[in-house]
């Protein structure tokens, strides 16, 4: 597993962890035996046709990541911003956004899926994706997320720290899209809207709320500043 070293950097004994994926330019420095090596996972990386690269890049899920494996320990971090671990075998799943994510081990289970959709004023169709999509650029979030689930831990980027919100049936929580940063159990994220699809653009953030409904924690940085 990984260990905290400080509030920006972690640690990982691959002798024990096994491989671990990180994103590029990640490794601050290691000792022992390690070998790096470019890695792809289908509808994250690159491949697939420019038709997907497109889409994936659209969707805010492109980043390119590295493989380290072998019998040395490995320090991560990245630009200086707060880094925090997730045990996902215990939550069973960790949706956070590509740019957010820095470092996991490689016996999880990575896809992409959606992210939210607006709940108000959406519709169907052409419109509605239209209107999702226009809400994403407006709030700075993606059309999609990248799910990670099985047995294992990642590393979670954000800034000024993190507050983990426990989400219940009956308590679902309402969260700024730019303090967002991952949701760990049975989650669901919905972007909610009071306003015209055509004025999102020119909106402040209070009018754009993810409500995060289910069973589990919402991770929340302590700031609305992106990475």
């Amino acid at each position: 597993m990984f260990t905290q070293v400080n509030d920006k950097v972690v640690t990982v004994d691959l002798g024990r962890t096994g491989p671990v994926v990180a994103r590029r330019g990640a490794m601050l420095f290691y000792t022992g035996q390690v070998q790096f090596t470019p890695h792809h996972v289908p509808g994250l990386g690159g491949g697939g046709g420019l038709g997907a690269m497109a889409g994936r890049m659209l969707h805010g899920e492109h980043e390119a990541t590295m493989l380290a494996q072998g019998t040395g320990s490995v320090h991560y971090g990245f630009r200086g911003i707060e880094t925090h671990i997730v045990d996902v075998s215990a939550a069973g799943q960790l949706r956070v956004e590509a740019s957010r994510l820095l470092a996991y081990t490689s016996g999880l289970q990575v896809s992409v899926v959606s992210a939210a959709a607006p709940s108000s004023g959406g519709g169907g169709g052409l419109r509605g994706t239209l209107r999702g999509a226009a809400a994403g650029v407006a709030t700075g979030q993606g059309m999609s997320t990248t799910q990670l689930s099985g047995h294992g831990f990642a590393v979670v980027l954000g800034h000024g720290g993190f507050l983990e919100l426990q989400v219940t049936p009956d308590r679902p929580v309402m969260v700024d899209p730019q303090a967002y940063v991952a949701a760990l159990g049975s989650v669901t994220t919905t972007l909610k809207s009071g306003m015209s699809w055509r004025n999102v653009a020119r909106s402040g953030g209070e009018n754009i709320q993810l409500e995060c409904t289910g069973h589990g924690v919402v991770l929340v940085q302590a700031s609305e500043e992106k990475l």
